[in-house]
């Protein structure tokens, strides 16, 4: 029987996760915001759905997978509150879901090491909703539910790349910061593995191997660009919106061994380094 994922905030993740499971025949089912969206959606071999807005009851009906991209909001998890209770009813009916959450749950360690078993102990309000947002979906009845806990996530046209050659890197430093990060396609074929291997309840931190600062990152992207570093700004001068200010408020280095063990998985891109080095060898068709 053909597969078929009702992919729910059908973004620049799902995006990836869809390439890599069309060349294995199955049906995918995307919601975005806009007819617009929508359009290009159904250009690229997704069977598109405007959501909020279309009834999304038969897609439930007729997915085998479920997976939610969608963030928390001031209220809550917007999927929940409005399909909650069919999704509940359509759950024995799944093989899988999956929720995208965030290492954001984990909160400030000083730069210390977190893993799966570490409990959440959310730092910003943005922290807050994903950890009951994702303690919400665990709390339905019978649904396969699996949590993917991701870092930082970065891929073509989403990269220090881009922002150094759009001119607007900027080489924040603040002492002992450091931040775990993640290729997107590596997090497609995570999703991938994880349903070749179901393990309902289960949660997943998706992250590379290189916790790094991100100083780090931008200055590793200038020189394979050939372009000048951008200077050092420290981060009490860097003048942040509220929200850019919040990432830098977290500092943590989070492990990934149990997409290794659990699930087979071999990274693509195992670090910043190889991560950018490919999306650039791609761009000139290496």
């Amino acid at each position: 029987m053909q597969k078929t994922l009702l992919s729910i905030g059908h973004g620049y993740t799902a995006q990836a996760l869809a390439r890599r499971l069309h060349g294995a025949g199955w049906r995918i089912i995307g919601t975005t915001r806009s007819a617009d969206k929508a359009r290009d959606l159904a250009e690229d071999g997704i069977d598109a759905r405007v959501w909020p807005g279309d009834d999304l009851g038969p897609a439930l009906a007729e997915a085998t997978h479920l997976l939610s991209s969608v963030s928390p909001d001031a209220d809550g998890d917007p999927v929940l509150s409005a399909l909650g209770a069919a999704i509940a009813e359509a759950a024995p009916g799944l093989e899988w879901a999956g929720y995208l959450s965030t290492t954001g749950v984990y909160g400030d360690r000083d730069g210390g090491w977190v893993d799966e078993t570490t409990p959440v102990a959310p730092a910003t309000e943005r922290g807050h909703r994903r950890a009951e947002a994702e303690a919400a979906w665990r709390a339905i009845p019978g649904l396969p539910i699996h949590v993917f806990r991701l870092a930082g996530i970065y891929g073509p046209g989403r990269s220090a790349l881009d922002r150094l050659r759009a001119g607007t890197a900027r080489r924040i430093v603040k002492p002992g910061q450091v931040f775990s990060r993640i290729h997107v396609d590596d997090i497609a074929q995570v999703l991938a593995a994880s349903m070749q291997r179901p393990a309902p309840g289960a949660v997943y931190n998706v992250c590379d191997d290189l916790p790094a600062p991100p100083q780090d990152v931008i200055e590793h992207a200038a020189e394979l660009l050939g372009l000048p570093v951008p200077p050092a700004i420290p981060f009490e001068e860097a003048e942040l919106s509220p929200m850019a200010a919040s990432f830098y408020s977290d500092s943590k280095r989070v492990r990934n061994d149990r997409i290794k063990e659990d699930l087979g998985v071999s990274l693509l891109h195992p670090d910043y380094r190889s991560g950018l080095r490919a999306l650039l060898d791609a761009e000139h068709g290496d």
